[in-house]
């Protein structure tokens, strides 16, 4: 496994999209007066291919993102981290489930979009 940390940047470069978890638990932190979150994306070696997830930590406590996702988006990755410390800090009800942004609809074959270890 290797690791990378605060950067806003996925391997391939791109910045990634759209980041309200992100933003949301930046503005908390700040609101709060805590230090801003610093993120962790970390990588996984798995047959041919790499996978990919996040920590961020916030405080000294870390909070890992619940999945793992295909390279091209890490940013996906950091949203679930995100979005499980919202929870945590209590800024959001709990889901049991990705952003639905993250999650592949049925019979979309393009994109690898869905994390790993969920099936559609």
């Amino acid at each position: 496994m290797s690791l990378s940390s605060g950067s806003s940047h996925s391997p391939n470069g791109s910045s990634g999209g759209q980041t309200p978890y992100q933003d949301q638990l930046t503005g908390f932190c700040r609101s709060n007066g805590l230090r801003t979150p610093t993120w962790q994306i970390v990588s996984d070696r798995r047959g041919g291919r790499t996978a990919w997830s996040c920590t961020v930590n916030i405080q000294g406590q870390s909070i890992s993102a619940r999945f793992w996702y295909d390279g091209q988006y890490v940013n996906s990755a950091r949203e679930d981290a995100a979005q499980i410390a919202l929870e945590r800090l209590g800024q959001l009800r709990p889901s049991g489930m990705p952003p639905a942004q993250q999650l592949q609809q049925p019979g979309n074959q393009g994109g690898g979009q869905r994390p790993y270890g969920v099936s559609g």
